[in-house]
């Protein structure tokens, strides 16, 4: 109940912050955040009340330094679901799970529309759906477990397409070709390891329209250790190569068309998503982490060098 309390004011604090830095524009993802609790997509033993609704991301899964996953920083989570300008009946694909928070806010967006999310890990595709389904979502959103780099074809055409974790160049030219011919919209950190440029890419007919937003570090789509363990079907040298055309009034006007509600402004660069890089080994599995030592592991996870790097830099 204490926490709840805390949780509550400090969720206030964190929406006012939003409103006064210009990152949270639309009065439907407001409330979807005020209606949405963040700390039921945290496993108990990554819960820490400190973090949670600060504008950071938090941390639900950790095997290994090399596969590791975030829930994104609030700010980040207003820019990608914004820059979406989600209807209520869009169709909405997700390419990495994010513990379902995202998938979670999306509903309140689109609402009559079907979420589909795509997962690589098994592990963290079950911890999706539990968290689910203890807030009655799991009739809504669906989470399935495969290669998210090969879309959902079968049920495409999808209205908007979200890719939460950083993605090559190359391997978007399938998902491009699912998005719906009439103004679909994919929205995905693309790059390499470092650096990644979030990206507005607008389908109309079989022309594609794309505007960098902003520069990002996110983690990678799939870690190495899943790319080994799924069988990647998607064979990119025998993809047609699809041109996407710099143009980003063109992707604006149409935006701001589907949703005039929305008027988004960014700073030129907002580095996002966490990087671990251990002092020492860890040995820390999910399935030793119990209340007895919950917060020994806490404490190892912070000495770990951490860097959350969630401020604006103006370039």
């Amino acid at each position: 109940m204490e926490n709840k309390k805390l949780y509550e004011v400090k969720k206030r604090n964190l929406l006012d912050y939003l409103i006064k830095q210009n990152y949270l524009k639309d009065q439907r993802l407001f409330e979807a955040f005020l209606e949405v609790p963040l700390e039921e997509f945290i496993p108990k033993e990554f819960a820490d009340p400190r973090k949670i609704y600060e504008d950071i991301p938090n941390l639900f899964y950790y095997e290994k330094p090399e596969n590791y996953r975030t829930i994104s920083a609030p700010h980040m989570i207003s820019i990608m679901l914004q820059g979406l300008a989600l209807k209520e009946d869009d169709d909405l694909l997700i390419l990495g799970a994010k513990s379902g928070y995202i998938a979670a806010l999306a509903h309140k967006l689109a609402p009559k529309g079907e979420i589909i999310i795509l997962e690589a890990n098994s592990e963290i595709a079950k911890i999706t759906v539990d968290n689910l389904k203890k807030l009655n979502l799991h009739d809504h959103i669906t989470v399935n477990v495969k290669n998210p780099l090969e879309g959902m074809p079968d049920l495409s055409p999808w209205q908007k397409i979200l890719v939460t974790g950083a993605i090559k160049q190359e391997r978007i030219h399938p998902l491009l070709k699912q998005l719906d011919t009439n103004e679909g919209v994919l929205y995905a950190p693309i790059g390499e390891e470092f650096i990644q440029t979030y990206t507005q890419i607008l389908r109309v007919d079989e022309e594609f329209y794309g505007k960098k937003q902003l520069q990002v570090r996110f983690t990678p789509l799939m870690t190495q250790v899943e790319i080994d363990e799924l069988e990647l079907i998607t064979d990119f040298e025998q993809l047609e190569e699809l041109e996407i055309k710099d143009d980003p009034n063109r992707v604006d006007q149409t935006l701001s068309k589907l949703n005039e509600k929305i008027s988004i402004k960014y700073a030129s660069s907002i580095f996002d998503e966490v990087e671990f890089k251990p002092r020492s080994e860890l040995h820390i599995s999910k399935k030793k982490i119990s209340d007895e030592n919950r917060e020994e592991v806490l404490n190892n996870l912070e000495n770990i060098d951490i860097i959350i790097i969630n401020s604006i830099i103006i370039v």
